[in-house]
């Protein structure tokens, strides 16, 4: 895409914030006391990528977590907005699933809530790892802001697991080894049996690996074998009939793994095997065009050695 063109589109992006995430609907209540904001389809060079992850709130007796805060300070601050709108209990924790912008670029809009920020363990030094690319490719999003206030870094960091007590109600935070990326974490809702999985689990809009593939499949693997009453994915629409829903995505994965092996095995090149492998699982999947390349680059660079 011409820079031009990405600058206006970028331009545009704060404006178009505005403008959807003033709806009362912002938040979609799918479980008492659990809500889902749903982000739009949007790819990376769509001036709504600012709000195109799914986010999440839980509020207990004594007080609220948000679970991501989205791509923008402005969905963030709408997000704030809207928790308002249903409780005056404080927000006492803003939990990041992991490191994607479209996850974290909201965490300013909770600052001033006095909120402890929580992620896996590595997500800290991957956010602040990132923190210049965030500025200079995420400038409208950020309203302009450097340094240190590109983005919150977690406080409390989990290593393997941690439970947050809101008052009568207990959130399971579950560290995960690399999979979709390195810095993953599940929030479980035990009260209602919600799963915020993060981009652990897509529906509708195709996966995107930036972790390990072996290791993402590892987790789905697992997590079939775990009774939820719904999960909330990093993007798509509710999940309420886990297992089953899980199996289109993990169909998929299946075949980048073996379509990405057999093409190491007969010795085709990268470049070609990004058109080629696991082409046919890609029916029904959207924003498939320069992400499927990107996941069989990285699927075989991964299994190269193996």
């Amino acid at each position: 895409m011409p820079k031009l063109l990405l600058r206006i589109l970028l331009s545009l992006s704060v404006a178009v914030s505005h403008r959807t995430l003033a709806d009362d609907a912002f938040l979609e209540n799918v479980a008492p006391g659990v809500y889902m904001h749903r982000g739009h389809t949007a790819d990376i060079d769509d001036a709504a990528r600012g709000d195109s992850a799914n986010l999440g709130v839980v509020i207990g007796a004594r007080c609220v977590a948000v679970i991501d805060t989205g791509g923008s300070l402005a969905t963030g601050r709408a997000l704030r907005a809207a928790i308002g709108k249903l409780t005056d209990k404080p927000v006492c924790y803003v939990i990041n699933t992991h490191v994607h912008f479209d996850h974290v670029l909201g965490n300013g809009a909770f600052v001033a809530a006095k909120a402890e920020f929580v992620g896996q363990q590595h997500l800290a030094d991957n956010l602040e790892a990132s923190s210049e690319f965030f500025a200079e490719n995420f400038s409208a999003e950020l309203e302009g802001q450097h340094g240190a206030a590109v983005v919150v870094l977690p406080m409390r960091r989990v290593e393997r697991e941690a439970r947050l007590d809101l008052g009568q109600r207990t959130l399971l935070l579950e560290a995960v080894a690399r999979a979709h990326t390195e810095t993953d974490m599940t929030v479980l809702d035990e009260k209602t049996r919600t799963l915020f999985s993060g981009d652990l689990v897509f529906r509708e809009r195709l996966p995107v690996l930036d972790g390990s593939l072996k290791g993402w499949l590892a987790w789905l693997q697992a997590a079939s074998g775990r009774s939820y009453d719904r999960v909330v994915p990093g993007h798509g629409p509710l999940d309420e009939h886990w297992p089953a829903s899980a199996r289109t995505e993990q169909g998929y994965l299946e075949a980048l793994l073996k379509g990405t092996r057999d093409a190491i095995a007969k010795g085709i090149f990268i470049e070609d095997a990004k058109h080629s492998v696991a082409t046919e699982a890609l029916k029904g999947w959207q924003l498939t065009e320069r992400v499927h390349p990107l996941n069989v680059s990285r699927a075989f660079r991964e299994l190269e050695w193996e």
